[in-house]
């Protein structure tokens, strides 16, 4: 006797309310941060008139001011110091990127000679840790003697800051690297240089691109000290030349161009990692 089997059932199409999860939970995040963003505005907002000293906390309204006045030319005056505020932000970040740029590209190398060389990480860890704990304000003027006023020190402040910390992550995420892919590897016959890049690399790159972001991140903190001494055209030099003046609007839109600048590359470095390493997080 045969016996024939039911058709299974039809799966139950997804729940709207499962459908419109990661839309509903994209809107509240916007909805939150909105709220918050409003909510430090009216914080802002209060205090300067609470205050009512634009020299100890200028109001939102003469940081506007400013914003249309360094932009423009006015009376006969082109932006601030001769130069438009996107002209300032736009050197520093070209000595932010060049700066960055260099110290990845040595962070990465001494992070791959520390995490494969053993008795190089013993000998030079602690000398990465030493420059990692200096300020940058505290060899800047070390860099002032031997290479004068011009961009020179300025690019080798940023790149010193932007180091370590690719450095480290490097190191770490090399020498953690899962042993059995790289004996596998060899037994397969790759070369030590071959395991290296095909293996311990590409397995490193979430840790290598955390450290990336964090470089970046220092080198964006330590603009204002690179733009100390002969730093304008510059965002930095900009806020140093106010707090001279006591301009205390012109420094709090330096702070914003430096913060809403540094959010769109992070942004923009989150995306990159996003789309080179789609399976970071995932099991």
């Amino acid at each position: 006797m045969t016996t024939t089997l039911a058709p299974a059932p039809p799966a139950a199409p997804p729940s709207p309310k499962a459908a419109l999860a990661p839309e509903g939970g994209l809107r509240r995040r916007l909805v939150l941060r909105l709220v918050a963003l409003v909510a430090l505005y009216l914080l802002w907002e209060l205090t300067a008139r609470v205050m009512h000293n634009p020299t100890f906390i200028p109001s939102p309204a003469a940081v506007w001011d400013q914003l249309i006045t360094t932009s423009t030319t006015h009376d006969g005056v082109r932006g601030y110091s001769g130069h438009l505020l996107i002209e300032h932000l736009g050197v520093s970040l070209r000595r932010i990127v060049i700066g960055s740029a260099i110290g990845v590209a040595g962070g990465l190398l001494i992070g791959v000679l520390l995490g494969t060389v053993s008795w190089l990480r013993v000998v030079a860890e602690p000398v990465i840790t030493f420059v990692r704990a200096l300020p940058p304000l505290a060899y800047f003027s070390l860099f002032i003697i031997w290479f004068g006023i011009d961009e020179t020190p300025k690019l080798w402040l940023l790149s010193i800051a932007a180091l370590p910390p690719v450095a480290v992550a490097t190191a770490a995420a090399v020498h953690n690297a899962p042993t059995g892919l790289v004996e596998a590897a060899r037994a397969l016959g790759a070369s030590r240089r071959q395991s290296i890049r095909d293996v311990v690399l590409p397995n490193a790159l979430p840790e290598i691109f955390t450290g990336v972001r964090l470089a970046v991140g220092v080198a964006y903190s330590s603009v204002v000290a690179a733009e100390t001494i002969n730093g304008v055209p510059g965002i930095g030099g900009m806020i140093r030349d106010a707090q001279r003046y006591s301009q205390t609007d012109v420094v709090v839109l330096g702070l914003f161009a430096i913060g809403l600048s540094g959010l769109l590359i992070d942004a923009l470095l989150l995306t990159a990692e996003n789309r080179l390493i789609p399976w970071r997080g995932r099991a």
